[in-house]
Protein backbone atom coordinates (compact mmCIF):
# COMPACT_ATOMS: atom_id res chain seq x y z
CA UNK A 1 0.00 0.00 0.00
CA UNK A 2 1.85 3.16 -1.02
CA UNK A 3 1.76 6.13 1.66
CA UNK A 4 0.43 8.88 0.70
CA UNK A 5 -0.27 10.48 3.99
CA UNK A 6 -4.02 11.21 3.51
CA UNK A 7 -4.66 9.47 6.52
CA UNK A 8 -1.76 10.73 8.28
CA UNK A 9 -2.27 14.37 7.89
CA UNK A 10 -5.87 14.14 9.53
CA UNK A 11 -5.08 12.04 12.46
CA UNK A 12 -1.86 14.55 12.86
CA UNK A 13 -4.61 17.30 12.66
CA UNK A 14 -7.15 15.07 15.14
CA UNK A 15 -4.06 15.20 17.35
CA UNK A 16 -3.42 18.79 17.09
CA UNK A 17 -7.05 19.48 18.21
CA UNK A 18 -6.71 17.03 21.29
CA UNK A 19 -3.11 17.69 21.95
CA UNK A 20 -3.77 20.93 25.31
CA UNK A 21 -6.25 18.65 26.70
CA UNK A 22 -5.24 17.92 30.01
CA UNK A 23 -5.92 14.13 30.54
CA UNK A 24 -5.37 12.25 33.34
CA UNK A 25 -7.03 8.71 35.02
CA UNK A 26 -10.61 10.50 35.16
CA UNK A 27 -11.95 13.84 34.85
CA UNK A 28 -13.39 16.15 32.28
CA UNK A 29 -10.30 16.37 29.86
CA UNK A 30 -10.99 12.50 29.39
CA UNK A 31 -14.95 13.11 28.78
CA UNK A 32 -13.76 15.88 26.54
CA UNK A 33 -11.48 14.38 24.27
CA UNK A 34 -13.51 11.07 24.06
CA UNK A 35 -16.57 13.96 22.75
CA UNK A 36 -14.32 15.23 20.35
CA UNK A 37 -13.27 11.25 18.98
CA UNK A 38 -17.61 10.63 19.62
CA UNK A 39 -17.87 13.51 16.62
CA UNK A 40 -15.87 10.82 13.87
CA UNK A 41 -17.46 7.99 15.40
CA UNK A 42 -21.21 8.79 16.27
CA UNK A 43 -21.92 5.07 17.99
CA UNK A 44 -19.33 5.63 20.28
CA UNK A 45 -20.25 4.26 23.82
CA UNK A 46 -19.49 6.45 27.16
CA UNK A 47 -19.11 4.38 30.29
CA UNK A 48 -19.00 6.03 33.76
CA UNK A 49 -17.91 4.11 37.05
CA UNK A 50 -17.93 5.34 40.06
CA UNK A 51 -15.01 6.16 42.17
CA UNK A 52 -15.07 3.60 44.92
CA UNK A 53 -15.67 0.30 42.59
CA UNK A 54 -13.70 -3.04 43.46
CA UNK A 55 -12.12 -3.60 40.48
CA UNK A 56 -10.20 -6.99 41.27
CA UNK A 57 -7.29 -5.71 43.44
CA UNK A 58 -8.02 -2.24 43.02
CA UNK A 59 -10.11 0.62 43.23
CA UNK A 60 -11.67 3.34 41.26
CA UNK A 61 -9.91 6.36 42.93
CA UNK A 62 -11.46 10.07 43.52
CA UNK A 63 -11.91 11.97 40.37
CA UNK A 64 -9.48 14.96 39.61
CA UNK A 65 -10.08 17.93 37.93
CA UNK A 66 -7.76 21.19 37.67
CA UNK A 67 -8.42 24.74 36.31
CA UNK A 68 -5.45 26.41 37.27
CA UNK A 69 -1.55 26.38 38.91
CA UNK A 70 1.52 28.33 39.56
CA UNK A 71 3.94 28.94 41.56
CA UNK A 72 5.62 32.11 42.39
CA UNK A 73 8.61 33.20 43.75
CA UNK A 74 9.98 35.76 46.08
CA UNK A 75 10.11 38.33 43.77
CA UNK A 76 6.70 38.50 42.91
CA UNK A 77 7.13 36.96 39.35
CA UNK A 78 5.80 33.65 37.90
CA UNK A 79 7.68 30.74 38.17
CA UNK A 80 6.21 28.26 36.08
CA UNK A 81 2.14 28.40 35.38
CA UNK A 82 -0.20 25.05 34.53
CA UNK A 83 -1.85 27.46 31.61
CA UNK A 84 1.65 27.22 29.54
CA UNK A 85 2.08 23.17 29.65
CA UNK A 86 -0.15 21.13 31.75
CA UNK A 87 2.69 18.85 32.12
CA UNK A 88 3.74 21.96 34.88
CA UNK A 89 1.63 20.08 37.87
CA UNK A 90 2.06 16.71 38.63
CA UNK A 91 -0.73 15.02 37.83
CA UNK A 92 -3.84 13.97 40.43
CA UNK A 93 -1.94 16.61 43.10
CA UNK A 94 -4.29 18.26 45.90
CA UNK A 95 -5.56 21.86 45.83
CA UNK A 96 -3.03 23.61 47.73
CA UNK A 97 -2.55 27.78 48.21
CA UNK A 98 0.43 28.28 50.34
CA UNK A 99 3.70 29.97 51.31
CA UNK A 100 7.26 27.59 51.91
CA UNK A 101 10.59 28.37 52.04
CA UNK A 102 12.72 27.23 48.98
CA UNK A 103 14.50 24.11 51.04
CA UNK A 104 10.64 22.61 51.82
CA UNK A 105 9.37 23.40 48.13
CA UNK A 106 12.60 21.34 46.52
CA UNK A 107 10.54 18.21 47.94
CA UNK A 108 7.11 19.07 45.65
CA UNK A 109 9.55 20.03 42.71
CA UNK A 110 10.75 17.67 39.33
CA UNK A 111 13.05 18.20 36.74
CA UNK A 112 15.78 16.46 34.70
CA UNK A 113 19.08 17.07 34.90
CA UNK A 114 20.11 15.03 31.95
CA UNK A 115 17.07 16.77 30.34
CA UNK A 116 17.87 20.31 31.00
CA UNK A 117 15.22 22.13 28.77
CA UNK A 118 12.16 19.53 29.04
CA UNK A 119 9.45 19.20 31.43
CA UNK A 120 9.09 15.87 32.83
CA UNK A 121 5.77 14.24 33.35
CA UNK A 122 5.01 13.08 36.79
CA UNK A 123 2.13 11.39 38.84
CA UNK A 124 0.89 11.28 42.15
CA UNK A 125 -2.52 8.62 41.30
CA UNK A 126 -2.75 6.63 44.32
CA UNK A 127 -0.63 9.05 47.00
CA UNK A 128 -2.12 12.25 47.80
CA UNK A 129 0.50 14.94 47.35
CA UNK A 130 1.05 17.45 45.16
CA UNK A 131 3.94 19.02 42.99
CA UNK A 132 5.05 21.11 40.08
CA UNK A 133 7.00 20.36 37.05
CA UNK A 134 9.87 22.70 35.60
CA UNK A 135 12.87 22.42 33.40
CA UNK A 136 16.07 21.63 35.09
CA UNK A 137 17.56 25.13 33.83
CA UNK A 138 14.52 27.06 35.44
CA UNK A 139 14.82 25.01 38.42
CA UNK A 140 18.72 25.55 38.56
CA UNK A 141 18.32 29.53 38.93
CA UNK A 142 15.53 29.33 41.48
CA UNK A 143 16.57 32.10 44.32
CA UNK A 144 16.20 31.45 47.92
CA UNK A 145 13.02 33.13 49.39
CA UNK A 146 9.46 32.05 49.77
CA UNK A 147 7.26 30.68 47.39
CA UNK A 148 3.39 30.88 47.21
CA UNK A 149 2.24 27.50 45.15
CA UNK A 150 -1.55 27.84 44.28
CA UNK A 151 -3.32 24.52 42.68
CA UNK A 152 -6.80 25.37 42.04
CA UNK A 153 -7.70 21.10 41.75
CA UNK A 154 -10.61 18.97 43.20
CA UNK A 155 -9.95 15.55 43.72
CA UNK A 156 -13.68 14.31 45.33
CA UNK A 157 -15.37 10.99 44.48
CA UNK A 158 -16.54 11.26 41.23
CA UNK A 159 -16.81 8.66 38.18
CA UNK A 160 -14.02 6.92 36.02
CA UNK A 161 -14.93 7.65 32.30
CA UNK A 162 -14.24 5.46 29.50
CA UNK A 163 -15.70 4.57 25.80
CA UNK A 164 -16.19 1.53 23.90
CA UNK A 165 -17.35 0.81 19.87
CA UNK A 166 -18.62 -2.34 18.67
CA UNK A 167 -18.51 -3.06 14.65
CA UNK A 168 -20.17 -6.08 14.20
CA UNK A 169 -19.41 -8.74 11.68
CA UNK A 170 -20.47 -11.92 10.09
CA UNK A 171 -19.20 -13.63 13.05
CA UNK A 172 -19.64 -12.84 16.92
CA UNK A 173 -16.32 -13.67 17.40
CA UNK A 174 -13.84 -10.68 18.04
CA UNK A 175 -10.84 -8.63 17.32
CA UNK A 176 -10.53 -6.31 20.17
CA UNK A 177 -8.59 -3.31 20.17
CA UNK A 178 -7.68 -1.22 22.67
CA UNK A 179 -5.95 2.14 23.36
CA UNK A 180 -6.00 4.67 26.38
CA UNK A 181 -6.82 8.25 26.64
CA UNK A 182 -5.45 9.65 30.23
CA UNK A 183 -1.88 11.54 29.84
CA UNK A 184 -2.13 15.18 29.29
CA UNK A 185 0.02 16.79 26.65
CA UNK A 186 2.04 13.91 25.20
CA UNK A 187 1.89 12.92 21.49
CA UNK A 188 3.42 9.59 20.98
CA UNK A 189 2.44 7.82 24.71
CA UNK A 190 -0.56 8.92 24.11
CA UNK A 191 -2.55 10.68 20.99
CA UNK A 192 -1.12 8.83 18.68
CA UNK A 193 -2.99 5.80 19.97
CA UNK A 194 -6.53 6.99 19.86
CA UNK A 195 -5.98 8.88 16.55
CA UNK A 196 -5.00 5.91 15.05
CA UNK A 197 -7.50 3.69 16.78
CA UNK A 198 -10.13 6.66 15.71
CA UNK A 199 -8.72 5.97 11.66
CA UNK A 200 -8.77 2.67 11.86
CA UNK A 201 -12.48 2.71 12.98
CA UNK A 202 -13.45 5.09 10.61
CA UNK A 203 -11.54 2.29 8.09
CA UNK A 204 -13.59 -1.04 9.20
CA UNK A 205 -17.08 1.10 9.21
CA UNK A 206 -16.37 1.80 5.65
CA UNK A 207 -15.81 -2.01 4.66
CA UNK A 208 -19.11 -3.58 2.78
CA UNK A 209 -18.50 -6.52 5.17
CA UNK A 210 -16.19 -7.90 7.99
CA UNK A 211 -16.04 -11.50 8.91
CA UNK A 212 -15.13 -10.45 12.72
CA UNK A 213 -16.83 -8.08 14.77
CA UNK A 214 -14.54 -5.50 16.00
CA UNK A 215 -14.73 -3.86 20.14
CA UNK A 216 -12.75 -0.73 20.58
CA UNK A 217 -12.23 0.84 23.55
CA UNK A 218 -10.93 4.26 24.74
CA UNK A 219 -9.47 3.51 28.56
CA UNK A 220 -7.24 5.12 31.10
CA UNK A 221 -4.45 3.09 31.02
CA UNK A 222 -3.80 0.39 33.96
CA UNK A 223 -6.94 1.13 35.76
CA UNK A 224 -8.77 1.62 33.07
CA UNK A 225 -8.19 -1.93 31.83
CA UNK A 226 -8.40 -3.78 34.96
CA UNK A 227 -11.75 -1.73 35.45
CA UNK A 228 -12.76 -3.13 32.09
CA UNK A 229 -11.73 -6.59 32.13
CA UNK A 230 -13.34 -6.56 35.97
CA UNK A 231 -16.28 -6.20 34.24
CA UNK A 232 -16.63 -8.12 30.74
CA UNK A 233 -13.42 -11.01 31.51
CA UNK A 234 -15.94 -13.85 30.68
CA UNK A 235 -17.59 -12.66 27.58
CA UNK A 236 -13.92 -11.57 26.31
CA UNK A 237 -12.19 -14.93 27.58
CA UNK A 238 -14.94 -16.41 24.96
CA UNK A 239 -15.31 -13.88 21.95
CA UNK A 240 -11.92 -12.46 21.85
CA UNK A 241 -9.78 -14.37 18.65
CA UNK A 242 -7.18 -11.49 18.63
CA UNK A 243 -6.39 -7.61 19.50
CA UNK A 244 -3.59 -5.06 19.75
CA UNK A 245 -2.74 -2.44 22.10
CA UNK A 246 -1.99 0.64 20.32
CA UNK A 247 0.44 3.04 21.62
CA UNK A 248 3.34 4.92 20.74
CA UNK A 249 2.17 4.44 16.84
CA UNK A 250 3.33 8.06 15.83
CA UNK A 251 6.85 8.83 15.14
CA UNK A 252 8.74 7.72 12.18
CA UNK A 253 11.93 6.74 13.56
CA UNK A 254 10.97 2.56 14.00
CA UNK A 255 8.95 -0.22 14.20
CA UNK A 256 8.55 -2.21 17.18
CA UNK A 257 6.68 -5.39 17.92
CA UNK A 258 6.06 -6.49 21.14
CA UNK A 259 4.24 -10.05 21.44
CA UNK A 260 1.50 -11.22 23.70
CA UNK A 261 2.73 -13.48 26.59
CA UNK A 262 1.36 -16.52 24.83
CA UNK A 263 3.99 -15.25 21.52
CA UNK A 264 1.98 -17.71 18.99
CA UNK A 265 -1.72 -16.27 18.70
CA UNK A 266 -3.25 -15.04 15.50
CA UNK A 267 -2.37 -11.51 16.69
CA UNK A 268 1.36 -12.31 17.25
CA UNK A 269 0.83 -14.24 13.44
CA UNK A 270 -0.40 -11.46 11.93
CA UNK A 271 1.99 -8.78 13.72
CA UNK A 272 4.81 -10.38 12.46
CA UNK A 273 3.86 -11.27 8.90
CA UNK A 274 2.96 -7.75 7.95
CA UNK A 275 6.36 -6.45 9.88
CA UNK A 276 8.58 -8.61 7.98
CA UNK A 277 7.06 -7.10 4.88
CA UNK A 278 6.87 -3.70 5.84
CA UNK A 279 9.42 -3.31 8.34
CA UNK A 280 11.80 -5.87 7.95
CA UNK A 281 14.52 -3.96 10.04
CA UNK A 282 11.56 -3.55 12.81
CA UNK A 283 12.84 -4.57 16.64
CA UNK A 284 11.32 -7.10 18.60
CA UNK A 285 10.96 -7.07 22.22
CA UNK A 286 10.25 -9.73 25.23
CA UNK A 287 6.81 -9.58 26.92
CA UNK A 288 8.82 -11.11 29.91
CA UNK A 289 11.27 -8.43 29.86
CA UNK A 290 9.83 -5.31 28.16
CA UNK A 291 5.91 -5.15 28.93
CA UNK A 292 4.53 -2.05 29.66
CA UNK A 293 1.32 -0.81 28.77
CA UNK A 294 -2.14 -2.32 29.16
CA UNK A 295 -0.62 -5.45 27.64
CA UNK A 296 0.27 -6.30 31.31
CA UNK A 297 -3.36 -6.65 32.45
CA UNK A 298 -4.66 -8.72 28.89
CA UNK A 299 -2.35 -11.52 29.29
CA UNK A 300 -2.08 -11.86 32.81
CA UNK A 301 -2.41 -15.41 33.98
CA UNK A 302 -6.17 -16.08 34.15
CA UNK A 303 -6.46 -13.08 31.41
CA UNK A 304 -4.56 -14.36 28.25
CA UNK A 305 -6.02 -12.44 26.03
CA UNK A 306 -4.49 -12.76 22.68
CA UNK A 307 -3.52 -9.81 22.63
CA UNK A 308 0.22 -8.14 20.90
CA UNK A 309 1.60 -4.49 20.56
CA UNK A 310 2.37 -3.33 16.82
CA UNK A 311 4.64 0.56 17.71
CA UNK A 312 6.86 3.08 16.54
CA UNK A 313 9.62 3.77 18.58
CA UNK A 314 8.00 1.68 21.95
CA UNK A 315 7.35 3.59 25.28
CA UNK A 316 10.48 3.99 27.56
CA UNK A 317 12.56 3.57 24.46
CA UNK A 318 12.89 7.12 23.35
CA UNK A 319 14.11 10.02 24.93
CA UNK A 320 11.17 12.23 25.00
CA UNK A 321 9.40 9.37 26.25
CA UNK A 322 7.36 11.00 29.44
CA UNK A 323 8.40 14.56 28.79
CA UNK A 324 7.23 17.69 27.10
CA UNK A 325 9.29 17.33 23.89
CA UNK A 326 6.90 14.04 23.02
CA UNK A 327 4.98 16.83 21.26
CA UNK A 328 3.76 17.45 17.66
CA UNK A 329 7.37 17.45 16.24
CA UNK A 330 8.32 14.12 17.35
CA UNK A 331 4.54 12.58 16.25
CA UNK A 332 4.11 13.55 12.00
CA UNK A 333 1.43 12.64 9.73
CA UNK A 334 4.15 10.55 7.83
CA UNK A 335 4.68 8.21 11.06
CA UNK A 336 1.27 8.26 11.98
CA UNK A 337 0.01 6.70 8.12
CA UNK A 338 2.56 4.12 8.64
CA UNK A 339 1.78 3.06 12.34
CA UNK A 340 -2.26 2.97 10.76
CA UNK A 341 -0.47 1.17 7.68
CA UNK A 342 0.74 -1.88 10.15
CA UNK A 343 -1.80 -2.25 11.45
CA UNK A 344 -4.43 -2.14 9.40
CA UNK A 345 -2.56 -4.78 7.22
CA UNK A 346 -2.83 -6.52 10.54
CA UNK A 347 -6.37 -6.42 10.89
CA UNK A 348 -6.43 -7.56 7.40
CA UNK A 349 -4.35 -10.53 7.58
CA UNK A 350 -6.50 -11.55 10.74
CA UNK A 351 -9.80 -11.17 8.22
CA UNK A 352 -8.06 -13.34 5.67
CA UNK A 353 -6.17 -16.06 8.21
CA UNK A 354 -8.31 -19.53 7.57
CA UNK A 355 -7.27 -22.81 6.65
CA UNK A 356 -8.45 -24.75 3.32
CA UNK A 357 -9.19 -27.84 1.67
CA UNK A 358 -8.92 -28.57 -2.06
CA UNK A 359 -11.99 -29.90 -3.40
CA UNK A 360 -10.09 -31.52 -6.26
CA UNK A 361 -8.12 -34.34 -6.20
CA UNK A 362 -5.28 -33.81 -8.51
CA UNK A 363 -5.24 -29.79 -10.39
CA UNK A 364 -8.36 -28.72 -11.50
CA UNK A 365 -8.97 -28.26 -14.93
CA UNK A 366 -8.82 -24.28 -14.52
CA UNK A 367 -9.20 -23.24 -18.40
CA UNK A 368 -13.19 -24.47 -18.21
CA UNK A 369 -13.85 -22.03 -15.09
CA UNK A 370 -11.99 -19.20 -17.31
CA UNK A 371 -9.05 -19.24 -15.00
CA UNK A 372 -6.76 -20.15 -17.48
CA UNK A 373 -5.64 -18.30 -20.74
CA UNK A 374 -3.68 -19.80 -23.32
CA UNK A 375 -2.22 -16.88 -24.72
CA UNK A 376 0.19 -16.95 -22.91
CA UNK A 377 1.13 -13.33 -21.17
CA UNK A 378 3.72 -12.83 -18.39
CA UNK A 379 1.17 -11.03 -16.32
CA UNK A 380 -1.54 -14.04 -17.34
CA UNK A 381 0.79 -16.49 -16.29
CA UNK A 382 2.28 -14.84 -13.25
CA UNK A 383 -1.51 -15.02 -12.00
CA UNK A 384 -2.47 -18.68 -13.33
CA UNK A 385 0.46 -19.27 -11.18
CA UNK A 386 -0.43 -17.79 -8.03
CA UNK A 387 -3.85 -19.98 -8.42
CA UNK A 388 -1.98 -23.36 -8.75
CA UNK A 389 0.64 -22.36 -5.62
CA UNK A 390 -2.05 -21.56 -3.72
CA UNK A 391 -4.35 -24.90 -4.57
CA UNK A 392 -1.02 -27.13 -4.09
CA UNK A 393 -0.78 -25.85 -0.16
CA UNK A 394 -4.53 -25.57 0.54
CA UNK A 395 -4.21 -29.29 2.22
CA UNK A 396 -6.45 -28.49 5.35
CA UNK A 397 -3.37 -27.63 8.11
CA UNK A 398 -1.52 -25.19 6.14
CA UNK A 399 -2.60 -21.31 6.73
CA UNK A 400 -3.26 -18.33 4.29
CA UNK A 401 -0.43 -16.88 6.28
CA UNK A 402 1.76 -20.03 6.38
CA UNK A 403 0.81 -20.10 2.40
CA UNK A 404 2.00 -16.27 1.76
CA UNK A 405 4.87 -16.56 3.51
CA UNK A 406 5.88 -20.04 1.74
CA UNK A 407 5.22 -18.00 -1.76
CA UNK A 408 7.05 -14.67 -0.74
CA UNK A 409 4.13 -12.52 -0.80
CA UNK A 410 2.10 -10.15 1.15
CA UNK A 411 -1.34 -12.24 2.50
CA UNK A 412 -3.29 -9.25 1.49
CA UNK A 413 -2.16 -9.46 -1.93
CA UNK A 414 -3.49 -12.98 -2.15
CA UNK A 415 -6.68 -12.27 -0.66
CA UNK A 416 -8.34 -11.50 -4.68
CA UNK A 417 -6.70 -15.64 -5.40
CA UNK A 418 -8.42 -16.78 -2.50
CA UNK A 419 -11.53 -15.26 -2.91
CA UNK A 420 -11.86 -16.28 -6.63
CA UNK A 421 -11.04 -19.94 -5.72
CA UNK A 422 -13.93 -19.81 -3.16
CA UNK A 423 -16.39 -18.66 -5.57
CA UNK A 424 -15.27 -21.47 -7.99
CA UNK A 425 -15.77 -23.75 -5.29
CA UNK A 426 -12.12 -25.05 -5.84
CA UNK A 427 -11.47 -24.78 -1.86
CA UNK A 428 -13.35 -24.62 1.21
CA UNK A 429 -12.63 -23.45 4.42
CA UNK A 430 -11.26 -26.43 6.45
CA UNK A 431 -14.56 -27.81 8.87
Amino acid sequence: MAIDNAEGLWMHALATRLFPICRSLTGDGVRKTLSILKEHLPDLMLHEVPSGTTCFDWTVPDEWNIRGARLIGPDGNEVVNFADHNLHVVGYSMPIDTEIDLADLQAHLFSLPDMPDAIPYVTSYYNRNWGFCLTHNQRSKLKNGRYRAIIDSTLVPGALTYAELVIPGSSSKEVFISTYVCHPSMANNELSGPVVATQLAVWLKSLPSRKWTYRIVFIPETIGSITYLSKNLSRLKESVIAGYNVSCIGDDRAYSYLPSRDGNTLSDRAARHVLGILAPDHKVYDFALHRGSDERQYCAPGVDLPIASVMRSKYANYPEYHTSKDDLTLVTPAGLQGGYNALRRCLETIEIEETYVCNQLCEPQMGKRGLYSSLGQRSTTASVATRMNILCQCDGQTSVIEIAERLGVASWELRPFFLELLQHGLISPKA
